[in-house]
């Protein structure tokens, strides 16, 4: 029964993990930017969630509606006001990542400054949901709510993107941004919004990430960052479809490293990185490029 737990288990986590991570290939998507402040900003949404359940006892369900709007705000502000500097630039690879770890470490000063250097969670009773049982097996209901609070972001986003003009746009600058001016698309309007939505989807997965991480550090960014690089690299960068695929994989491994070898799981995200860079460097949706 223990496999069957991790399994089920992993894949109500899985679909969590697709939005914790969607933000940030939607970032890479939108500027080919490695976004090394990504698991700083789920960070932030997990202290909204905190602060307004703690002010004015908002449910972290509703606390991931409320900060997705701010937080693509702020995604469209760094994104209008930092990256054309990159793009100006001779490397702007390596200055993006130079910009976005300085990011991070703002933002993790920040949080430690306003909330102090301690893990803040909330109370059970902040989502007074039960275990729920399948198959002989009882799981802990925040997965449940995870899910529920997931698929509809995930589903809305998708929907955007793939079946809107909008969406149409968005794919037309990912591919080529150049083209897509030519076309007579606002390529830095349309991937400043979606490089907000990449925000709004990391924050709102923050909201939900103080249950399921157990609670939310100022340090806890780096690590979070590392597990949703693990994941788009596994899934091919660029490539929404794919992140939710390796998600749920991610998410299965994960759980069943959890149940056999406890001591060894932490170290999934850098073994999925691993193997995918040796075994299929272009992801598991990622077409092969073709050397000259």
């Amino acid at each position: 029964m223990l496999f069957e737990f991790a399994v089920i288990g992993g894949i109500l986590l899985g679909i969590y993990y697709a939005l914790f991570a969607m933000g940030l290939n939607v970032v890479f998507g939108a500027q080919r930017i490695i976004n090394l402040a990504h698991g700083d900003i789920v960070v932030l949404g997990g202290y909204a969630a905190w602060e307004l359940y703690e002010t004015a006892h908002v449910s972290p369900i509703i606390a991931a509606v409320v900060v997705l709007p701010f937080a693509i705000a702020l995604g469209f502000l760094v994104h209008r006001y930092l990256t054309p500097r990159l793009t100006r630039s001779s490397d702007p690879e390596t200055l993006s990542l130079i910009l976005f770890f300085g990011l991070s470490q703002v933002i993790e000063a920040a949080a430690s400054l306003i909330f102090g250097p301690n893990e803040h969670s909330l109370p059970t009773s902040a989502l007074p949901v039960s275990s729920l049982h399948l198959f002989g097996e009882s799981y802990p209901g925040i997965w449940w709510v995870a899910v529920l609070v997931s698929i509809p972001m995930l589903a809305v986003f998708l929907w955007l993107l793939y079946r809107t003009p909008f969406g149409l746009r968005v794919r037309a600058v990912m591919s080529s941004a150049s083209e897509a001016a030519t076309a007579g698309i606002e390529s830095r309007l349309v991937s400043g919004l979606f490089f907000g939505i990449g925000f709004g989807l990391a924050a709102a997965a923050g909201t939900m990430g103080i249950f399921i991480f157990g609670g939310i550090a100022p340090t806890d960014g780096v690590a979070l960052t590392i597990t949703a690089f693990a994941i788009i690299v596994f899934g091919s960068l660029g490539n929404p479809v794919g992140t939710v695929i390796a998600a749920l994989i991610f998410g299965v491994v994960t759980q069943l490293a959890q149940v056999y070898a406890p001591s060894w799981s932490n170290l999934v995200p850098y073994a999925l990185v691993i193997l995918t860079m040796l075994l299929r460097p272009q992801g598991l949706l990622g077409r092969r490029q073709r050397v000259a």
